[in-house]
């Protein structure tokens, strides 16, 4: 069997930054054994795959070791696959997933990703979380991952976590946040549980950072920049229970993969 294959740099303005996703487009699904090896194969953080929906495309996301029920960057990796590989005409894609109907818009600014807001709430450290990070933070708040506060961008930089105890937390993973010297807001992202000891950029995740920093900041539109070694730029905007994030994605390399 043939599979057309392209990895992506996802909310990056050029090769070798932001976060490299895999995406697979698909005439019909594979069973889900195949699609876990292809995953674990490509071994990236993320692979996408979609088919053909009657209002758009059905889309899911791998990380080397699970599927996932929301994934940001792959799925700015997908619609630009769709709208620049795939020749699709239309400014707006639809995809159906496991959190539901999800909109890629095509824009000057880039692709803006409609996803679900996921506001944290405010909750007590994890003995294992100030452990594994190796610094206390200012504050803990909770919703998919607990989310790490920090009085400034250095200490976020600085930051060389224990994996080993974040992947024992409850919790899918650690976001780690704070007010940015040219940004409103960094971050970093640890997710040891789901095989990524450090995501490059998560899309995810800024579902629940927006939410925090657009009520501590009383803004509702937010410039955010995740400081992991790669990198890379995210426009967010709150809307209600809705979060609309804003990005780039490159092309960088494209095949068959056979099997």
């Amino acid at each position: 069997m043939n599979l057309n294959i392209f990895q992506v740099d996802a909310f990056a303005t050029r090769p070798f930054e932001g976060n490299p996703a895999a995406v697979c487009p698909l005439e019909y699904w594979l069973n889900d054994g195949l699609l876990q090896a292809i995953a674990a194969e490509n071994n990236l953080s993320e692979t996408a795959f979609f088919v053909p929906s009657e209002d758009g495309f059905e889309l899911r996301w791998f990380t080397p070791i699970k599927e996932v029920s929301l994934c940001g960057h792959a799925t700015l990796a997908t619609a630009h696959v769709i709208f620049e590989r795939l020749d699709h005409t239309k400014v707006l894609l639809v995809f159906d997933t496991l959190s539901g109907k999800l909109s890629v818009r095509k824009n000057e600014r880039g692709l803006e990703m409609d996803f679900p807001a996921l506001p944290p709430r405010q909750c007590i450290c994890p003995d294992r979380l100030a452990e594994g990070l190796g610094v206390s933070p200012v504050e803990v708040w909770c919703a998919d991952d607990y989310l790490a506060v920090f009085e400034d961008e250095e200490t976020v930089l600085a930051l060389q976590p224990r994996q080993e105890l974040l992947a024992q937390l409850d919790l899918r993973g650690v976001i780690a946040t704070a007010p940015g010297k040219t940004v409103d807001f960094v971050s970093r992202f640890f997710a040891p549980k789901l095989g990524v000891p450090e995501d490059p950029v998560c899309g995810s995740a800024h579902c629940e950072l927006a939410p925090y920093w657009a009520r501590r900041l009383g803004r509702t539109f937010l410039n955010a920049r995740q400081v992991s070694k790669r990198g890379g730029s995210i426009g967010c905007e709150v809307k209600f229970d809705r979060v609309l994030l804003t990005g780039q994605a490159v092309t960088v390399m494209s095949g068959v993969m056979m099997f």
